[in-house]
């Protein structure tokens, strides 16, 4: 079965259009439906402009519609895999507001770190967003929010959820990866791993923070000890610590 956006019988007027190649400036000529093409005259290969590539980020046959698809696309993909699974996180917390605003902090959190360490935004974003999802399954089996619960329940309830959306097994496997060991991290992590868990740990001593205050002094010196990279510390120190000034605290949360 054609996908009914790229059946050509339901093409209007402009749907074979010409655009220039932008390497060479050469004409080329496009039909929608074809997600690259190869300029003759140069060579170098390009995204169709105007071809909307939304259903590639949850399609399981995306693949097989649009052929071998070009790194430009497959960045896409994967970002907009991260917002999908966003809006799968809060649907599955339904009214449960805190779960839902830890984990979107969390994200935002892991995003700045990440962007400093070098770390995959797909799979960071995505480890975000599922890292507590196993909570609701360890209290239905055992009673229990702690930790070891959540990540023993968390990788199956994640890799279900990142598999009907259509995300790549290697995505799959590192996020489930993350959620089974988010709060113990190993001898040797990555940097996905790292820019997670010190966004988790900034998240959890700010709701802490809140709850029961700790002396500024010992606050600092568990910064210095606790964090997996320095973008952490810094930011955990901006945060827990306010030591810049309120316009850029406005950035950094």
């Amino acid at each position: 079965m054609k996908c009914p956006g790229q059946d050509s019988r339901n093409w209007k007027p402009g749907d074979i259009f010409d655009m220039p190649c932008p390497k060479c400036g050469s004409t080329l000529e496009f039909f929608k439906d074809e997600p690259v093409r190869r300029c003759k005259a140069c060579g170098h290969k390009f995204v169709n402009p105007k071809m909307d590539f939304g259903c590639a980020s949850y399609c399981k046959f995306a693949e097989q519609c649009l052929g071998d698809m070009p790194p430009e696309l497959l960045a896409k993909r994967k970002d907009l895999l991260k917002d999908r699974v966003a809006v799968e996180m809060k649907r599955y917390f339904k009214t449960d507001f805190k779960r839902i605003g830890h984990a979107t902090k969390v994200a935002r959190y892991a995003e700045k770190i990440a962007n400093k360490e070098g770390g995959g935004l797909a799979v960071v974003l995505c480890a975000a967003y599922l890292h507590d999802i196993g909570i609701k399954e360890a209290e239905r089996k055992h009673n229990s929010t702690e930790a070891r619960y959540q990540e023993q329940e968390g990788p199956a309830v994640a890799r279900e959820m990142l598999e009907r959306l259509g995300a790549d097994e290697e995505l799959v496997e590192e996020v489930c990866d993350i959620v089974g060991h988010h709060h113990h991290p190993r001898a040797e992590e990555t940097s996905n791993f790292k820019a997670l868990y010190d966004a988790d740990l900034i998240v959890n001593m700010e709701e802490k923070q809140e709850a029961s205050p700790t002396d500024p002094e010992k606050l600092a010196g568990w910064i210095e000890k606790a964090f997996l990279t320095p973008s952490g510390r810094e930011l955990a120190g901006k945060i827990l610590l306010r030591r810049d000034n309120p316009e850029e605290m406005k950035t950094a949360v």
